[in-house]
């Protein structure tokens, strides 16, 4: 029994040994044949090329749109898309960081004097149309304005509604924040390059322009078209011509005062995937998905 017993205890001290041997073998036949053959998390040896777009968030759903529809014809492209304003866009465009920089406003000379002198030259591209549209609160019994009360209400010089012949109610000022082309739009062309009230709120993103201006009575803001919704009211803006709204032919007219372009900026002449990417957003359904979002197309 003893001698039985024995045996048994060697046979397994044995077996382990060789279980672990074989497991250790099997461990680093693993590991040298990864080293061979490196895992490629694209089975079919398919090189992905990114292509980094960053800016305007007015632009911001149309290059999320365009996109998402460009990689669904070529999946070896990536597009990845941040938005953060036109000038944030602009400068990691003028440092090399990203390959199209989104742009609501026209690039500055002095931004173009930056970027040649890292050896970047901004060539622009003009994919689409937009009219600045200026809201308020759906219970504003105000329905239009000119240019220069709308300056006169964002320098200051008018502070309640009805020196406007609304209701006795405070003005509650919304604009974006600096980095924004929208902000420096609306600045040169509705307040000829003058300061905005100091109190006015600064809102972090164009849904939250919307969102306090659906709530508050007194609230007046500007955003893109496409952002536009039932929740607010479009003043429309007057002119010795008449009176406009942010219409599609009264802003490819130019008719709409706060009409303007929508820009992509490419160091040179685009080619290869930006190139094709570019075409594609240009083209019959690239420019269809800008009207889905809510602007215009340039053709």
């Amino acid at each position: 029994m003893l001698i039985t017993a024995v045996v048994l205890i060697f046979a397994i001290i044995f077996a382990f040994a060789l279980y672990g041997q074989n497991n250790e073998d099997i461990v680093k036949n693993k590991i040298s044949g990864e080293k061979n053959n490196p895992v490629d998390d694209n089975s079919n040896d398919v090189t992905i090329n990114e292509i980094f777009i960053k800016g305007s968030d007015t632009i911001l759903p149309v290059s999320l749109a365009e996109s998402e529809a460009f990689m669904e014809l070529y999946p070896q492209n990536k597009i990845i898309v941040i938005g953060g304003g036109s000038s944030i866009g602009i400068a990691s465009f003028i440092e090399g960081e990203v390959e199209i920089a989104m742009a609501s406003r026209k690039i500055k000379d002095s931004e173009i004097e930056n970027a040649m002198e890292k050896g970047i030259r901004p060539v622009e591209t003009v994919i689409g149309w937009d009219g600045i549209a200026v809201i308020v609160n759906k219970n504003n019994p105000l329905d239009s304005l000119n240019i220069e009360q709308l300056k006169m209400i964002y320098t200051g010089k008018v502070s309640n509604w009805k020196e406007l012949g609304g209701s006795d109610e405070e003005i509650e000022v919304l604009v974006r924040d600096t980095s924004s082309g929208t902000y420096a739009f609306f600045k040169e062309n509705v307040l000829d390059d003058e300061e905005y009230i100091s109190t006015a709120v600064t809102e972090p993103n164009t849904e939250a322009v919307v969102e306090e201006v659906a709530t508050d009575t007194g609230a007046i803001g500007y955003i893109g078209l496409a952002y536009a919704d039932s929740s607010v009211k479009m003043l429309g803006l007057e002119s010795t011509e008449g009176t406009f709204h942010p219409e599609p032919e009264a802003i490819l007219k130019g008719e709409y005062p706060l009409s303007r372009p929508l820009h992509y900026y490419t160091n040179g002449e685009p080619e290869g995937d930006v190139k094709k990417y570019m075409d594609f957003v240009l083209s019959e359904k690239g420019q269809t998905i800008i009207s889905d979002v809510g602007y215009l197309p340039v053709s």
